[in-house]
This record gives C-alpha cells, structure tokens and sequence, in this order.
C-alpha cells in the first residue's frame, strides 16, 4: 500500500506517511488516493484546496466553522511546522484535547483532522509552504475559533527564537469552554 495510516492517541486523527520513491533525480509520491483512503475507513470526497505559504513563527489558529464543518488533510510542501487538532466534540471522551505533530516537506507525512475539530499551527522553518484539502467549502460566517494559548487545553508549542506572529483575529478568540 502506497499510505503507512497511523491513528492518533484522539478518535479520527490520523497522521498518513506515503510511499516515497527517490532516485537522482528527486521524488514521486501518491498525495491521496481515495481508494487507499476508503480500504481504511476514511471515506473522503475533497472539494477544495488550500495553499499558506507564512515565515517562521506565524501562528494561524486555532480555527474550526459552526456551519459546515471541514475535514482536512494537511502536508507541508517546503519547510516545517507544529499542526495541532484540539477535539471539540462536546459529547467526546477527549473534549479539549489536543494531538500536534511534526509535518515538514522532507517526509512528507500527512495530517487527517476529521469534523469537530479546531486546528491550528506553528512555522517552525525560515517560511513554510502547506496544502491542505477540505471537505466542505470555507464559510466566512461560520468561521470561529479558540485562543492559541487557552490556559485549559494547555497546548506546548514549540519555543523559538522570534516572537508568534498571529492576526488580530487569531489574538482575540475565546477560550474553549472545558
């Protein structure tokens, strides 16, 4: 199988390493193939795609919709960030816990964040370049989100030698309710 599907210590995440094949004159790889996907339960119909490219420290999130709600599978092309899930499924047993991971354009590993979460992440790299497909489309009226720092998710962000730079909106989310 071209996809290595490891499940995360919070039901539905995922984080996906493909099959890389290497010789002297780069690589190739399978990004996502729905029926890889689907033999391993993960029953995805993309809609859209997403690029960010940020410089190092940029901290976007930790956003989620209220009105339809994403999927998302996150790769970064070139450089390195912390992605972080926080679960926001209030009938779950890890409501307000959160998995990061380590994504960088080197392995080439993959992050799958179903519904009902809030996501987020850190450039760890000089600048970063990530894509991310989506299941629903963006809405911009159901756009909401959390904190980066809320006191109760607890979130151990990477420590790095220039300050987080986030946007006003991303300054002035609320906490998640615990």
């Amino acid at each position: 199988m071209p996809f290595s599907f490891t499940r995360c210590s919070i039901e539905g995440l995922y984080e996906i390493s493909p099959e890389v094949f290497g010789d002297n004159r780069g690589y190739f790889y399978e990004s996502y193939s729905q029926k890889h996907f689907f033999d391993v339960g993960l029953k995805i119909n993309f809609v859209q795609d997403n690029m960010s490219f940020s410089k190092k420290g940029t901290l976007r999130g930790l956003h989620f919709q209220t009105q339809n709600p994403q999927e998302k599978l996150v790769s970064v092309i070139n450089g390195e960030v912390f992605d972080v899930a926080v679960d926001i499924r209030k009938d779950s047993k890890t409501y307000g816990k959160w998995h990061g991971v380590l994504l960088n354009g080197s392995s080439h590993k993959q992050f799958y964040i179903p519904q009902g979460f809030a996501h987020g992440f850190l450039v760890l790299s000089d600048t970063s370049l990530i894509s991310y497909k989506c299941t629903d489309f963006y809405n911009p009226k159901a756009e909401s989100g959390i904190i980066w720092n809320d006191r109760k998710i607890a979130i151990d962000w990477p420590k790095l030698d220039v300050e987080y730079t986030l946007s006003d909106k991303d300054k002035n989310w609320s906490e998640l309710y615990i």
